[in-house]
C-alpha cells in the first residue's frame, strides 16, 4: 500500500530551530519567577505547548496548589508573544537541510504534504509566513495542537489531515518528527512509516526507545523510504 499522505513536524524537523525554542520557554518561565534547566525543557518540546507547561511546573513547583490553570495559560501567552517576535524578526530563520526539497519531490510524486506542530497556530503562521512556504506551494495542510481536541502524543492532528485529504487507512500515510511525542503520535495514528530525525531536541538513542520505523540524520532519506526506493531499514 502505498502513502498517499507525509506528516512532517516542524521546529527541529523542517525549520532549523537554533535551540530558540528552548530559549524562549526559559524567558517565558522565568517572567514568573521559574528558572528551569534546559535538561527539563528539551524532552518536552513535540508537546503542546500548555501540556509542556504544565509538565514543567509539575517538575520543578513543589507546592501543587500553584500551578493553577491561569498561571499555565499566563506562561503560554508570554510564549506565545515571544516567540512570534522572534520569528517575526529573525533574519537567519531557514529550512533544515533538503525539506524544502523534498516536500517539492514528493509532491511531484502525487503524495500530500501535512504540516503539524505543539505550536499554537499563530506561531506557525510567523513561520509559514517568514519562509514563504505557502508562496512555494509545499504543503498541502497544516493542523496546529491547538485547533484539535488534543495534541500529540493523541493522533488528532493526523486524523484531521487524514480527513481533509480523503484518506481512510492510517497505513497510507507516514510521520517524521524529531521528538518521542512525534514518534508515539505517529504509532498512536498507525502510521505505515514513522520516521524519527536526528535533526533536533533528540539523539539516535534518545529515539531508539519508542520504536521508529526509521532513524535517520537527513531528511533527504525520507523520499527513499516513503516511496520503498531504497532498503527500508531503521
Amino acid at each position: 500500500m502505498s502513502v498517499k499522505l507525509v506528516v512532517f513536524d516542524m521546529a527541529g524537523t523542517t525549520v532549523e530551530d537554533k535551540n530558540e525554542v528552548t530559549k524562549t520557554f526559559k524567558a517565558a518561565l522565568a517572567s514568573y519567577g521559574y528558572d528551569v534547566p534546559a535538561d527539563i525543557i528539551n524532552p518536552l518540546m513535540g508537546y503542546e505547548k500548555r501540556s509542556a507547561i504544565e509538565q514543567m511546573l509539575r517538575l520543578h513547583e513543589p507546592d501543587e496548589s500553584k500551578i493553577t490553570a491561569q498561571l499555565i495559560s499566563n506562561i503560554h501567552h508570554e510564549f506565545v508573544n515571544q516567540m512570534i517576535a522572534y520569528y517575526e524578526q529573525a533574519t537567519d530563520l531557514t529550512a533544515l537541510p533538503h525539506a524544502e526539497q523534498v516536500m517539492q519531490t514528493l509532491h511531484e510524486k502525487g503524495i500530500k504534504i501535512g504540516l503539524n506542530t505543539g505550536f499554537s497556530k499563530a506561531i506557525a503562521e510567523s513561520i509559514i509566513t517568514k519562509l514563504k512556504w505557502r508562496e512555494k506551494g509545499l504543503f498541502d495542510f497544516l493542523v496546529c495542537s491547538d485547533e484539535v481536541e488534543a495534541g500529540r502524543p493523541d493522533p488528532h492532528m493526523i486524523n484531521r489531515m487524514m480527513a481533509e485529504a480523503g484518506i481512510t487507512d492510517a497505513r497510507e500515510v507516514a510521520k517524521v518528527g524529531d521528538t518521542e511525542v512525534d514518534v508515539r503520535e505517529g504509532h498512536n495514528a498507525g502510521c505505515k512509516y514513522v520516521i524519527a530525525v536526528t535533526t533536533g531536541a533528540f539523539t539516535r538513542a534518545a529515539l531508539q526507545p519508542y520504536n521508529p520505523t526509521h532513524i535517520i540524520d537527513d531528511l533527504d532519506d525520507v523520499t527513499a523510504i516513503v516511496t520503498q526506493t531504497a532498503d527500508a531499514t531503521a
